[in-house]
């Protein structure tokens, strides 16, 4: 199976043993972040520094100032990483070392533009707002991520481009100083608290045959059991199925419909637009996957989507694949029932094990994930995992190669 490991630029610069560390793990691709939220990073083996801390959302290479004229929403450059075009010079040397580069670009995650645009971000049925997600039913903030996604993932040195984010976003985020689980909130519970109502969203509602407010009272009204801690959460398989049932459980049947429509009607129009400006942008060729989850309703990094929709429009798919046997072969099965010829569906496995990743069964993980449709890996995280976390994978990924 063909596999690439994640990077980000500071992973590389400052680092020249980095690209051949990499190279000899046995991974073909590098997947090298050009867009990405704020983080804190270790960094075990740079010789420069061992802590990273991105403090706002930022690109990796110079602005186009053309492309940003006259909008309101714009990204911002980082200042962590040295020199001008940190992607750039990190994937020049990761291709020197045989890799081929891929971007790497988060879309609809940005806490930096959402608490300067609160207006412009998912606000739930309490009225709060969630600045790190700027709500995608929002025409401003489709357009900005349409921009972001053509001049990030298109950057010379790359073959393809991988798109985080490019959906939904909601409640779930692990936030800085996370203080949210004093109260159980399980996927119907978060889901309810994911859904917005914004000015756009309210719009989207009253198209899909419901007042706005009559909703926000109903959400309001169906969370109060999970406040109270009387409702129970009803058993899942993995497929979404048990999750959806505890939605209409709380919310009714026909309210609970009646969102999907809004928000599926939004995420065409946003996935449409991001990827029609990203194939307009790159050459004959460019690969382009989204990270996603085949379970509609779902929120966050992986957006959920119809992968029988998004298919015609993307070559592939990388599908969240950490953790439970059966949960992954939910996730994999239900996309790969709807791959056309050449699509790439590719299992997302973490390999740090401090963050709830398991590098010693990778062989096995990998090859439960083919017997489900994967016909590649992605490797979360090579410039994060420790010594012996990347040693298991480099045996992994050579006991896969001698049995190909």
């Amino acid at each position: 199976m063909r596999s690439s490991a994640f990077l980000y630029p500071w992973d590389v610069i400052g680092d020249p043993a980095a690209p051949g560390r990499l190279a000899a793990l046995g991974v073909q691709q590098a997947t090298l972040a050009a867009a990405y939220h704020s983080t804190r990073a270790l960094t075990p083996r740079h010789p420069g520094h061992r802590i990273v801390t991105a403090s706002h959302s930022a690109v990796y290479y110079p602005l186009d100032p053309a492309r940003w004229a006259g909008h309101d929403l714009a990204p911002v450059q980082q200042s962590w990483c040295p020199g001008a075009d940190p992607w750039g010079e990190a994937a020049e040397v990761l291709a020197a070392a045989g890799l081929e580069v891929h971007s790497w670009v988060v879309l609809a995650h940005n806490s930096l533009l959402g608490t300067a645009h609160p207006d412009r971000t998912v606000v739930n049925a309490h009225g709060d707002c969630y600045p790190w997600a700027p709500c995608i039913a929002d025409e401003r903030v489709r357009r900005y991520c349409a921009q972001l996604a053509a001049e990030a993932a298109v950057r010379p040195g790359a073959a393809g481009t991988e798109l985080e984010s490019c959906g939904w976003y909601g409640l779930a985020h692990l936030h800085a100083h996370d203080k949210i689980a004093g109260v159980p909130l399980d996927p119907a519970a978060q889901y309810l608290l994911s859904l917005c109502f914004c000015d756009a969203c309210a719009r989207g509602y009253r198209d899909a045959g419901v007042e706005p407010e009559r909703l926000r009272a109903a959400v309001r009204t169906a969370l109060e059991p999970v406040w109270a801690g009387t409702y129970r959460t009803p058993e899942g398989d993995g497929t979404g199925a048990a999750e959806w049932a505890g939605v209409e459980k709380l919310l009714g049947a026909d309210l609970a419909a009646a969102t999907m429509v809004h928000r599926r009607q939004a995420l065409v129009r946003f996935q449409e637009e991001v990827v029609a400006a990203v194939r307009q942008a790159a050459p004959p060729g460019f690969r382009v996957l989204l990270h996603a989850d085949p379970v509609a309703h779902r929120t966050g990094a992986n957006a959920g989507m119809d992968a029988d929709r998004v298919l015609d429009l993307v070559d592939g798919l990388v599908l969240p694949c950490t953790g439970d046997a059966g949960r992954r072969a939910a996730i994999l099965d239900a996309a790969a029932g709807h791959r056309r010829p050449g699509t790439v569906l590719a299992a997302n496995l973490t390999v740090v094990s401090g963050m709830g990743g398991s590098p010693a069964t990778l062989a096995d993980d990998a090859r439960h994930a083919a017997a489900h449709g994967a016909d590649e890996l992605r490797l979360y995280h090579a410039g994060l995992a420790g010594d012996g976390d990347l040693a298991l994978v480099r045996s992994a990924l050579a006991e896969l190669a001698r049995q190909a």
